[in-house]
């Protein structure tokens, strides 16, 4: 199965989608698992981020929505986190920038006191066939994003954890085989994996667990907004199981990483690559 050839502007709306991407509107069901915890997720507004949302409202957990300035999606995310009968905090801003990673934790701690689960999820990417053409700007705004970003997040945000929170950091399977076109992105998506192992020795005397999920090929908003349509067109086809993943297929695993059914599970990297290894 293939999706037909699409080109959106990054960072890529939902609406614009097609296939539409499933997070789970339709089938997650929760079991209480995350029972009044307070959650932060960041690129909730589409994609993974959004699956997370929904699953984690169903288990039981209040979600701060952060994103970028994806409004109309973003409120389609807060929508279904109310319909599961939890509160939702959206909160807009660049986390490429120190001050609005502070002040999404500031929001978070002001709205519900203290922060059991942090997701640090949003991402860009862009494809390059050449190294030259990656300006500075680019280089340095991805660093800034994917990477920069998770450390100010999780160090704004300890001083507001309690024994049993948990720390998941958005890897890749481009972390283990990166892919040449997508060099920052894999750079930082293997910093991420690697900084997330040291937090979890760091943080182990506090009772805080630290993870990352590696995805393999996700059908999202960024596919489109970041890839030549015949990349787009072929996405996920070289993958073991011959498709892309759907975000909703991502949402179990960061269920089970923020539970507490998942105690013993810290310094982990976890593939969702359909089918792809990593090492």
């Amino acid at each position: 199965m293939s999706q037909p050839a699409q080109q959106q502007q990054p960072p890529g709306v939902e609406a614009e989608l097609q296939p539409k991407a499933d997070h789970g509107e339709d089938s997650y069901t929760g079991s209480g698992r995350l029972q009044d915890k307070v959650a932060v997720i960041t690129g909730a507004d589409s994609g993974i981020g959004k699956a997370v949302a929904i699953a984690y409202a169903r288990e039981g957990a209040d979600v701060v929505i952060s994103y970028l300035n994806e409004h109309e999606d973003a409120e389609d995310t807060a929508d279904w986190v109310r319909k599961a009968g939890r509160r939702a905090v959206l909160v807009a801003g660049d986390l490429s920038k120190v001050d609005d990673c502070r002040a999404l934790i500031s929001r978070t701690v002001e709205e519900f006191g203290r922060i059991d689960v942090l997701v640090s999820n949003a991402a860009y990417q862009m494809t390059h066939p050449t190294l030259e053409e990656i300006s500075d700007e680019e280089w340095d705004y991805t660093i800034a994003t994917n990477l920069s970003a998770y450390f100010h997040l999780v160090k704004a945000s300890l001083p507001h954890m309690s024994e049993g929170a948990s720390i998941i950091g958005s890897s890749s399977v481009n972390s283990d085989a990166p892919s040449p076109t997508l060099a920052p992105y894999a750079a930082t998506k293997a910093a991420i994996a690697n900084l997330t192992a040291s937090l979890a020795q760091l943080l182990a005397e506090r009772g805080i667990r630290a993870n990352s999920v590696a995805p393999g090929p996700i059908w999202t908003p960024l596919i489109p907004s970041t890839m030549p349509e015949e990349k787009v067109e072929n996405f996920g086809q070289q993958a073991p199981l011959e498709r892309p993943g759907q975000p909703a297929e991502l949402a179990p695993v960061y269920v089970l990483l923020a539970s507490d059914e998942g105690s013993y599970v810290s310094g982990a990297r976890i593939a969702v690559t359909g089918g792809r290894p990593i090492l």
